[in-house]
């Protein structure tokens, strides 16, 4: 499915979103972003792990919609992911509970999910229910600028699209997609998908300075940030440390409680 071209950026405009990273950095030094599958495995569990998670130092999360083919992720997210729809998590739900968290907890709340979801609600509706419920980012892997011209436009102000770089990015190409970048980028420590193990080296860095050559914006990194001493490494490197798989693993084996002691267990 195809939403236009673009061909053009859009205007460059500073966010909520990112002034709230620069000056929550410039207090914590590197930021926790933790990911959910909302639903998963059921709407009060997914609350008490929002609760959980927050109470462990996480600066922002990440709401994962659930959707059927999840291409991105690995097989820790895509089991949640199946688990939630097989128990009838809706998109309502998630909007529902999206309006529900960013009420109770003061920090910042993203959606992640998949374009097919977007397309199917209708693009305005999305982002209009979105902003509604609190949010402020959308992640959506598979909409790039060149096929997201209505996805743009659709995007109200108080929301920031995401955007991923990837080490396997040409330097014209991460240059072509900083022009169009609001909030922060998503930088992903390796190719593949979310879970599998990444050697946290100097390798990265390279990529990364690609990225500052780019873009002013905060950088986060995710795909595989599973201890402290990937955070620690990452210090100074990014603004943000994304944890997703490897704190629904520690939840599937020891529960919410222990989840939230593995965020807190990750602070520099």
């Amino acid at each position: 499915m195809k939403a236009g071209r673009s061909s053009s950026a859009p205007r460059r405009r500073h966010t909520v979103l990112e002034g709230y990273i620069r000056q929550r950095t410039k207090e914590r030094g590197i930021l926790l972003m933790a990911h959910i599958v909302v639903g998963y495995p059921d709407l009060e569990t997914s609350f008490e792990l929002v609760k959980a998670i927050v109470a462990g130092g996480a600066d922002l999360i990440e709401l994962q919609i659930p959707f059927s083919e999840p291409i991105a992720d690995g097989p820790v997210i895509l089991k949640a992911n199946q688990s939630a729809l097989a128990a009838g998590i809706k998109v309502d739900d998630c909007f529902k509970f999206a309006h529900l968290v960013t009420q109770r907890f003061d920090i910042p709340f993203l959606f992640m999910t998949y374009y097919n979801i977007v397309f199917k609600r209708g693009e305005e509706q999305f982002f209009a229910e979105a902003k509604e419920a609190g949010i402020r980012g959308t992640i959506v892997p598979d909409i790039p600028p060149e096929e997201g011209e209505s996805y743009m436009a659709a995007v109200p102000h108080g929301i920031d699209p995401i955007f991923i770089l990837s080490p396997t990015t040409t330097p014209a190409r991460l240059a072509y997609l900083a022009r169009f970048g609001h909030g922060f980028f998503y930088c992903v420590a390796r190719k593949g998908i979310t879970g599998a193990k990444t050697s946290f080296t100097s390798e990265l860095d390279e990529f990364l300075g690609q990225c500052r050559r780019v873009t002013h914006l905060p950088l986060a990194l995710g795909f595989g940030v599973s201890h402290k001493k990937d955070v620690d490494f990452l210090k100074g490197k990014v603004e943000i440390a994304v944890v997703g798989s490897q704190a629904i693993r520690v939840f599937d084996a020891s529960g919410i409680e222990a989840a939230g002691n593995f965020i807190r267990a990750l602070r520099p």
